[in-house]
């Protein structure tokens, strides 16, 4: 168990999203905080929120996560500022719209850079640290998408994936070596945030309409809040869950992935007609 009052912890992707409402939940719950954003305005904001409801020391770091120079120095300042960190939560992400053919190799190296790179990259310059820590926890953003892989979505399942599988493994390596880190990988479901608004859209695709039904389908199945979300990782971490399920939707893909391992689309894509025809009623 991680004890969350007097801990210390480093959040990427804190601006907005998930990342937001961990920073607003982890301070109500005496926790100190490095966040970070490249959304330098966004990170202020969140910053002044927590400072007039509690008296929390918070930092504010500026970064790219798909640039691994910068994670360092984040953990670097993190460190500093905060000697006693020991939780640390890669959340940061991107999305990107549009079939394999339609989107380049340029555009798909950036949401692997930001998406997988940037877990790798952040678990890697805070573990030294934390490894000198009594109790310590990293959490990794992976997906449902984890888990089952969609069309549309190679670049993103191609991360997600990953991040489950280095994750898992890292995990494992660090259970042999009787290490105080714990680990957990979090697999959300739908949750309502800007992430699909916020998507790069394919360099093959030319057709703006799709972007708008992409948005409209998010929204009409995220039924998830992110103030939700981050009290269920919150909760992951005390108890060291090493699997953090988020959703009713994604039990049940986790579910139907176990039972129809190969042939789990089929089901889903008649689930989904009849939703989109339900929609066109």
């Amino acid at each position: 168990m991680t004890a969350i009052s007097g801990s210390a912890a480093a959040v990427t992707g804190a601006a907005s999203g998930i990342g937001r409402a961990l920073a607003l939940e982890l301070a109500a719950r005496g926790c100190d905080l490095a966040l970070a954003d490249r959304d330098e305005a966004g990170l202020l904001e969140v910053a002044a929120e927590i400072g007039k409801a509690h008296k929390r020391k918070i930092t504010t770091h500026r970064i790219d996560v798909g640039v691994a120079a910068e994670i360092e120095v984040f953990a670097q300042g993190a460190i500093a500022a905060h000697p006693g960190l020991n939780i640390v939560i890669n959340n940061a992400g991107v999305a990107l719209l549009g079939a394999f053919g339609e989107v380049d190799q340029a555009q798909m190296e950036w949401l692997i850079n930001i998406n997988f790179w940037g877990v790798v990259h952040g678990t890697r310059a805070f573990l030294p640290h934390l490894s000198t820590r009594r109790e310590a926890h990293i959490v990794n953003l992976s997906s449902i998408f984890g888990i089952v892989a969609p069309p549309g979505q190679t670049a993103y399942c191609a991360a997600k994936f990953a991040v489950r599988g280095f994750s898992e493994s890292l995990r494992h390596e660090l259970a042999m070596a009787n290490s105080p880190v714990k680990l957990s990988v979090v697999h959300p479901g739908g949750v309502l945030t800007n992430i699909v608004r916020n998507s790069r859209t394919g360099r093959g695709i030319s057709d703006n309409a799709r972007r708008a039904e992409s948005i409209d389908r998010f929204d009409a199945i995220a039924k998830t809040t992110p103030p939700i979300a981050a009290q269920r990782i919150i909760a992951g971490i005390e108890k060291n869950q090493p699997r953090i399920l988020i959703g009713n939707d994604a039990k049940f893909l986790d579910l139907l992935q176990r039972f129809r391992p190969a042939t789990y689309w089929s089901v889903l894509a008649k689930r989904i007609e009849k939703m989109g025809a339900k929609a066109g009623k």
